[in-house]
C-alpha cells in the first residue's frame, strides 16, 4: 500500500469524494517513491526547470523528451509520477476520488518534482489550472504554453479512451469547452508557442529557439510598511501585461487611463495582452500633456470611472507617461476612497522616477503637484520597448533623473552613468534596463525609509535635488511643453550643485564634474538653454509656493559633494537670486 502524503508543508483538508459516513477521502500519496532519485528536503539548484503546459494533444510529452534531449536536461512526464506516487492510474484516481481530490494531490507532486534539479516536465491539462501549483511554478520555473488548434489537438486524442474527461461528451465539445475555460489561463505562461500540425521536430525546434531568446524581466521589489510591490522592467510587457497582472488582480475587470498620443502607440497591445487572459477593460483617453493634472480633467476622469460602474476590485491602469501616472493614480486613490492601480510608465523619465513610490497628483493655479495623495500601485511594468518610440529630447530628459540618483546618494550610480550614459541615450536595450533596475532600486530604499516623506530632514525629501529649480521654471513657462520635466531637473541638478558651492557646502571641483558630463551628453545644464528668458525675482515667487516651503523659507536639497545630498530648510533668498543670477536670470 502507498504511504500517505508526504510535504514540507501541511496540506489543506477541503471536500473530495466521500464514504457513505461522508468522511472525506484523500489521495494517498508517496511522494519518496518518485522516481529519479529526488529527495524528501532537496535544495533548489542553479538554474530553473522548463514546465510545458497545454490541453491533451498539445504534443507536451513528445515535445518534452526532444527538448530535454537537447537540452541535456531530464525529462519528467508530472501523470506518470503522479501514478507512481499514489500506485494507481489516473483514471482510477478521478473515479475513487474526483477531480478536486486529484488536482490538489497533482499540486504536492508538482511542488516536489519542481523542487528538484532542473528537468523539462509535460504537466497534465488541467495542472496549470490550480492557482497555487501556477504561483509555484512562476517561482520556481519557467512554463512554456504550446498552444494548438481545436483541429490537431482532435486528431490527436481520437484514439485516447483513457483519459476521464474524454469520456463525458464528444471530444470536440470537451475540447472546446477546455479551450475555452483554460485558454485565458494558459496565457498566464512566461512563454507562448504555436504548435500546428508541423512534425514534432519543428515544434520542439520552435520551443526552444522561444526559450533562448527569451528573457525574464528584471525585478526590484519596493517593500513598504503599508504595501509592497515589485517592479518588473524587460521587453514585451504591455503585450504580455495580463499574463503579468492576472494573479494580482482583485477581480478581471480594469479601467485603462491613457493619452491619445500614447494609445496610438501602445494601447491595442495593451488590449490584447488583457484579451489572452480573459481581462474586461475599458479605456479613458486624455489629452497629452501637463495640461490634463488640473482638476477639471481629474473630474472627468473620476466621473468617467463612477460612470463604468467600477466597484471596489476594479483596477485602475495607467498607460503613459508621467502626467497620466499622476493624474490616474489621484483619480485611483480618490475614487470610491482607493481603488488599486497599476502602472504602465512608457517614458524613461516616469519609469525610473513618478511610477515608483506612490505620489499622485494634479496641478493647481498656484503650483505643481499641489492637490494629491500617497497611493501606492499593485505593480508596476516598465517596458523597456516603449522607449524605442521616443525621441531623443524624452530619453535625455528620463536620463535626468536617472542622473539625479546618482548625484544625491550612490556615487556608485554617478560613476556607472559617467562610463555608460551615452550607451543608455543613444538606446541600448540592456544599458537602458540596468539605468532604469539601478534608478527604480535606489528610489525603493528611499522610499521605504520614509514612505510619505514625513521626516523633518532628508528622508524622501533628498529625491527633490534640482526639483526647486526645476518647477519654478516650468511655472514660469505654465507647463506649455517649452520645457520637459526632465529637462528643469537637469539644469536644476547643476543650479543645486551652484547654491551650494555658493554657500560653502561643496567644493567646486564636484560642480565642474557635473558640468563636464551634463555638457558632454547634450544635456540642459544651463538657463540659457530653454531659449527663454527669466527674471530671478520671478523664479523665486514660484518656489516660495512650493510645497515643500516651511515657515516660509526657502527649502532646497543641497549636496557636500557627489552622492551626499541633505536637506537645508533655511537657505537666503540672497544666495538664491545670487545663483540664478550667475546663471544668467536678470535681477
Amino acid at each position: 500500500m502507498s504511504r500517505p502524503i508526504s510535504s514540507d508543508t501541511p496540506p489543506t483538508a477541503h471536500p473530495a469524494s466521500t464514504h457513505n459516513d461522508a468522511t472525506p477521502l484523500f489521495i494517498p500519496l508517496d511522494l519518496d517513491a518518485l522516481g529519479h532519485g529526488r529527495h524528501a528536503i532537496p535544495t533548489m539548484p542553479q538554474g530553473r526547470s522548463i514546465v510545458l503546459v497545454g490541453l491533451m494533444g498539445a504534443g507536451k510529452t513528445t515535445i518534452g523528451r526532444l527538448l530535454a534531449a537537447r537540452l541535456n536536461l531530464e525529462f519528467v512526464d508530472s501523470d506518470e509520477e503522479i501514478e507512481r506516487a499514489a500506485g494507481c492510474s489516473i483514471a482510477d484516481l478521478f473515479q475513487k476520488y474526483g477531480e478536486a481530490e486529484f488536482r490538489r494531490g497533482e499540486h504536492m507532486v508538482l511542488r516536489r518534482l519542481l523542487s528538484g534539479p532542473p528537468v523539462v516536465l509535460a504537466t497534465g491539462g488541467g495542472a496549470f489550472m490550480d492557482p497555487r501549483t501556477r504561483a509555484y511554478m512562476r517561482e520556481n520555473a519557467t512554463s512554456v504554453w504550446l498552444r494548438c488548434p481545436l483541429p490537431v489537438l482532435l486528431q490527436r486524442v481520437q484514439d485516447r479512451t483513457h483519459r476521464p474527461l474524454l469520456n463525458v461528451d464528444s471530444p470536440a465539445t470537451v475540447l472546446s469547452d477546455l479551450m475555452r475555460k483554460r485558454h485565458p489561463v494558459y496565457a498566464e505562461a512566461d512563454i507562448i508557442v504555436d504548435c500546428g500540425d508541423d512534425n514534432v521536430e519543428h515544434s520542439a525546434d520552435r520551443v526552444l529557439g522561444a526559450i533562448n531568446t527569451a528573457r525574464r524581466p528584471l525585478l526590484v521589489p519596493v517593500k513598504l510598511e503599508r504595501a509592497s510591490y515589485d517592479v518588473l522592467i524587460g521587453t514585451d510587457l504591455i503585450r504580455r501585461a495580463g499574463a503579468h497582472l492576472s494573479a494580482l488582480l482583485p477581480q478581471k475587470r480594469v479601467m485603462i487611463v491613457t493619452d491619445a498620443n500614447v494609445a496610438a502607440l501602445h494601447l491595442p497591445a495593451l488590449h490584447a495582452g488583457l484579451e489572452e487572459t480573459g481581462i474586461q477593460h475599458e479605456t479613458i483617453t486624455v489629452p497629452p500633456g501637463e495640461g490634463s493634472k488640473t482638476l477639471s480633467e481629474y473630474g472627468r476622469v473620476t466621473n468617467a470611472l463612477l460612470e463604468a460602474g467600477v466597484e471596489r476590485g476594479t483596477t485602475v491602469i495607467a498607460l503613459g507617461g508621467g502626467v497620466v501616472g499622476d493624474l490616474t493614480g489621484f483619480a485611483a486613490a480618490t475614487t470610491l476612497r482607493g481603488l488599486p492601480f497599476v502602472q504602465i510608465p512608457t517614458t524613461l523619465l516616469s519609469q525610473v522616477d513618478s511610477s515608483v513610490g506612490g505620489k499622485t497628483g494634479i496641478n493647481t493655479p498656484f503650483g505643481k503637484n499641489l492637490l494629491g495623495a500617497f497611493h501606492q500601485p499593485l505593480s508596476v511594468l516598465v517596458d523597456t520597448t516603449a522607449l524605442t518610440t521616443l525621441p531623443a529630447r524624452e530619453i535625455r530628459a528620463g536620463y535626468a533623473e536617472i542622473l539625479k540618483s546618482g548625484l544625491l546618494g550612490d556615487a556608485d550610480l554617478f560613476e556607472w552613468c559617467d562610463r555608460h550614459a551615452q550607451a543608455v541615450l543613444e538606446g541600448d536595450p540592456a544599458m537602458q534596463a540596468e539605468a532604469i533596475r539601478r534608478a527604480c532600486a535606489f528610489k525603493a530604499t528611499v522610499v521605504a525609509d520614509d514612505e510619505r516623506e514625513e521626516r523633518k530632514t532628508n528622508g524622501r525629501a533628498l529625491l527633490n535635488l534640482g526639483h526647486t529649480f526645476g518647477h519654478a521654471l516650468e511655472a514660469e513657462l505654465g507647463y506649455d511643453g517649452r520645457l520637459l520635466h526632465g529637462e528643469g531637473v537637469s539644469i536644476g541638478l547643476r543650479l543645486a550643485f551652484m547654491l551650494s558651492v555658493r554657500l560653502g557646502y561643496c567644493a567646486q571641483a564636484d560642480l565642474e564634474r557635473v558640468s563636464a558630463h551634463l555638457d558632454r551628453l547634450g544635456m540642459p545644464a544651463r538657463i540659457s538653454d530653454t531659449g527663454e528668458a527669466f527674471s530671478a525675482a520671478t523664479l523665486i515667487r514660484h518656489m516660495q509656493r512650493d510645497k515643500k516651503m516651511r515657515d516660509g523659507r526657502l527649502s532646497f536639497v543641497l549636496v557636500r559633494g557627489i552622492g551626499k545630498a541633505f536637506t537645508c530648510r533655511d537657505v537666503p533668498d540672497d544666495a538664491v537670486a545670487d545663483v540664478l543670477r550667475a546663471d544668467g536670470c536678470r535681477p
